[in-house]
């Protein structure tokens, strides 16, 4: 078995592609438009024309997608063969026989294929560095990526102390689990995160609206359910403080162009780097 394939067997790893394969079959046009404008909001930008685009741990394929369709010229990377088959059938339904969108299998800890794949205006890792296993070589990786001028733009979860430490125990937990303990472990977690806004909308009997509006005020076109589920069985998982981040990044030569924590929470702090 391959590396991914031994690691998801022993459960030492979440399936996120598997997850991803689900999550296509409720992609649609408003939840694209909301990918692209989360890019640009967050790079200050109204397109990527000219632009070349790393999506490191493209896992859905959808900020490739995204960021092909602002103008980028797009390679496309993931550890898990399912996310990359998950971006390749993106590819296959919106660019079908674009040469502008490269896609491959690949790993943000191997040093000889990062080396394969040159420098980029924007290396894009949302959510992903922190599942590698090896956090901090993964983020170190990242910089050599980058081209003169260029920019990183990465998202890494939130350390939050003694909770991150129950976290990472559930997240085991459910990745050790046969599927019937893994459903409850799921609607634990639900309840347990998405419980006080879901009553707020019960009783206000706009349930289908919170549905369909989920992430819409600065939203990146996810799913709520497909969220959870990423969440609870996210393992591997390191955290970091923001300004762990902000100051590995300084040392190594970028500065940061802006910020967007999580307020403290279980989410992801985003930041966009330039490279001086």
């Amino acid at each position: 078995m391959s590396g991914h394939a031994t690691e998801v067997s022993s459960g030492d790893r979440f399936e996120f592609g598997a997850n991803w394969t689900k999550f296509l079959k409720v992609l649609n046009d408003d939840r694209i438009a909301q990918a692209e404008r989360s890019l640009c909001d967050m790079l200050g930008v109204s397109n990527l024309q000219g632009k070349t685009f790393l999506d490191v741990g493209s896992g859905s394929g959808l900020f490739s997608l995204a960021a092909r369709r602002l103008g980028a010229k797009v390679h496309s990377f993931d550890y898990d063969p399912k996310s990359v088959a998950c971006t390749i059938e993106l590819k296959r339904r919106y660019f079908p026989s674009d040469s502008e969108w490269v896609v491959e299998e690949g790993s943000a800890l191997d040093n000889v294929y990062l080396a394969s794949v040159g420098k980029f205006d924007v290396v894009y890792s949302w959510g992903v560095l922190h599942h590698t296993g090896a956090m901090w070589k993964a983020l170190a990786n990242m910089a050599p990526l980058v081209a003169s001028s260029g920019r990183l733009f990465i998202a890494i979860y939130n350390d939050q102390g003694r909770s991150t430490a129950m976290w990472i125990k559930i997240k085991k937990a459910y990745c050790v689990s046969p599927p019937p303990l893994r459903a409850c472990i799921l609607c634990l977690a639900f309840i347990r995160l998405a419980g006080p806004t879901a009553l707020r909308a019960l009783l206000k009997g706009q349930v289908d609206e919170a549905g369909r509006n989920y992430g819409k005020e600065g939203g990146r076109g996810m799913s709520p359910w497909r969220d959870v589920v990423d969440w609870v069985g996210g393992y591997p998982f390191e955290v970091a403080k923001p300004e762990e981040i902000f100051d590995y990044y300084r040392s190594r030569g970028f500065v940061l162009e802006k910020m967007q924590t999580c307020a403290g929470g279980h989410g992801c702090n985003q930041f966009v780097f330039s490279k001086c």
